[in-house]
């Protein structure tokens, strides 16, 4: 038996340092879009293609980053990562210009970030056992999910009080501590037995499929899912009688297929693939990753959702916003710590199905209460629901995931967990952010035809909303009653949708086995996962 590391809690402190930074990142810059686009006198399409680019380079780089992680160590790996995430950081710090903050947030910042990501997750699959191991993954979930709520706090204050530079600076800071943590803590990596390579052709592939993946679903809303909307520069014009993105989702569809196929050809030779496909026979794996996809799309829906109808049908500014979610993410916070501690009473996959049944029940209250005039003690109950739901089953899905996994595939499996959410966060968002783009259109033009505004405002409203605005807030009372009450009528049926959606996952949640039921093989005997103090009587070891 292996013996427990005796620094392993010092070490799940440096991941979730790691892990924090790295999920902050992007929702403190979304709120500070607004003063970057003054500030560097650029428009909001540029900007935007910053935080999108994050996400293509993140989700392409990822399930390479955590086949580095098993060949050459998640330790190194995450120190590795950490540095190139700073280094990214900083030069987003100092820039001057929109390529400048590109080349440091998208590039160099995704890149470290899906090295980083994987590893944190491997190192905790690695370094706990036990009952210890359901705990340390509910902290991990617990800050993943919190963080998207502090986020916006934390971006607003920084960018209404100090800088939006500050949203960089402080990754500058933690980054080195993390590395010097990771180097003084960390037990090392065991050495690895086996001379294996990179697979290269399955990098290439997959990399550039989910390229194509992720961009078609994120840019659909811009070009078109099948009747074109813009420009793709001058090889794919707008007077072309079908969009690009349907051309873009099939070249992804070959290439991540001829991934699959080059990947199970060389794990039946041996051959070391990036990949191996044979890992999806252990139902926790499969079904859990299948799950979190599922998951991923109503949560991110619903977090697109809810600022969207708290700016423009409240009229709350960005700091009020973050803090109406002050409550959803400490809900969050303590969820995943009880839900940690009742894995031990009821088992890990009953958590899980608990939190996805109180996820979609707090999205269907707060679909019921959108009003302009609702009060905030009234939306508690739900964010408070969806919170603990998030808590409960996000924390420990990742748990279930990595469960059956054997350790020296821990890395790539963590890559594929982390792929699945984040092709599934940008769904969520492409998918149900054009159901709330469509009901605010029809609503707004029938709410703003039925006021009694001059016909010249009328139209130059309608424009508007035509072109993607929502009114604003100079706009006289009535156009912006009108305005706030489509933007609460389109925010209704969204967030039912995102409902129906984590209501799927927690059907196909019923197909993880129970974890205190799986068959315990060999591999996982070898890798230690049950204390040696803990009775296993209730297992079946083959």
């Amino acid at each position: 038996m292996i013996e427990p590391d005796p620094k392993r809690w010092l070490t799940l402190a440096i991941v979730i340092m790691a892990l924090l930074i790295v999920v902050v990142d992007n929702t403190v810059l979304t709120v500070a879009i607004p003063t970057i686009i003054r500030e560097l006198h650029t428009t909001l399409p540029s900007v935007q293609w910053v935080v999108t680019g994050y996400s293509l380079t993140f989700a392409t780089l990822l399930v390479i980053g955590g086949r580095l992680g098993d060949l050459y160590g998640a330790r190194r790996m995450f120190i590795i990562g950490a540095t190139v995430f700073g280094i990214g950081s900083l030069v987003a710090s100092l820039a001057q210009s929109v390529p400048e903050l590109l080349v440091g947030e998208a590039v160099i910042e995704g890149i470290g970030a899906a090295m980083m990501m994987p590893a944190t997750l491997a190192i905790i699959s690695n370094t706990f056992r036990g009952r210890e191991r359901a705990t340390a993954f509910a902290a991990w979930g617990a800050v993943a999910g919190a963080a998207v709520a502090f986020g916006p706090i934390l971006g607003g204050y920084l960018t209404t009080y100090h800088s939006w530079r500050w949203a960089f600076r402080i990754n500058v800071i933690v980054t080195p501590i993390a590395v010097l943590g990771a180097l003084l803590l960390m037990r090392p990596d065991p050495p690895n037995e086996r001379r294996e390579r990179l697979d290269l052709p399955g990098a290439l592939l997959v990399a550039s499929g989910m390229f194509s993946l992720v961009f078609g679903i994120s840019q659909a809303g811009t070009y078109g899912w099948w009747r074109p909307l813009a420009d793709v520069t001058s090889l794919w014009p707008a007077t072309r009688p079908v969009s690009v993105i349907p051309l873009i989702f099939a070249v992804a569809a070959g290439l991540l297929a001829t991934f699959v196929v080059v990947e199970r050809r060389k794990e039946l030779a041996g051959n070391s693939p990036l990949f191996e496909f044979g890992q999806l026979r252990h139902r926790c794996f499969r079904y859990g990753l299948i799950t979190s996809l599922v998951l991923a799309m109503g949560q991110l829906g619903m977090l697109f959702v809810l600022p969207v109808f708290l700016q423009d049908g409240k009229r709350l500014s960005a700091v009020t916003n973050g803090l109406w979610l002050v409550p959803m993410g400490l809900a969050i916070l303590i969820a995943a710590q009880v839900g940690g501690r009742l894995t031990r009473v009821i088992g890990t996959t009953t958590i899980v199905r608990f939190g996805l049944i109180l996820d979609a029940c707090g999205l269907v209250l707060m679909g019921l209460l959108l009003r302009p005039e609702v009060s905030y003690p009234r939306l508690l109950p739900a964010l408070l629901l969806f919170g603990l739901g998030v808590g409960f089953a996000s924390s420990q899905l990742t748990n279930v995931i990595l469960f059956d996994v054997e350790p020296d595939k821990a890395g790539a499996a963590s890559g594929a967990n982390s792929t699945v959410r984040q092709v599934g966060s940008a769904l969520g968002v492409a998918i149900i952010g054009s159901v709330l783009s469509t009901q605010i259109k029809r609503h707004a033009v029938s709410a703003i035809a039925s006021t009694s505004l001059p016909p010249a405002l009328k139209a130059r409203a309608l424009g508007q909303v035509y072109r993607g605005g929502v009114g604003s807030s100079a706009a006289p009372p009535a156009l912006q009653r009108a305005v706030e009450s489509a933007v609460a009528a389109a925010s209704r049926p969204s967030l039912l949708l995102a409902a129906g959606i984590v209501v799927v996952g927690a059907g196909l949640s019923f197909l993880i086995p129970p974890i205190d039921q799986t068959l315990v093989t060999d591999a996982e005997v070898g890798r230690d996962l049950y204390d040696v103090a803990e009775p296993i009587d209730s297992h079946l070891v083959t």
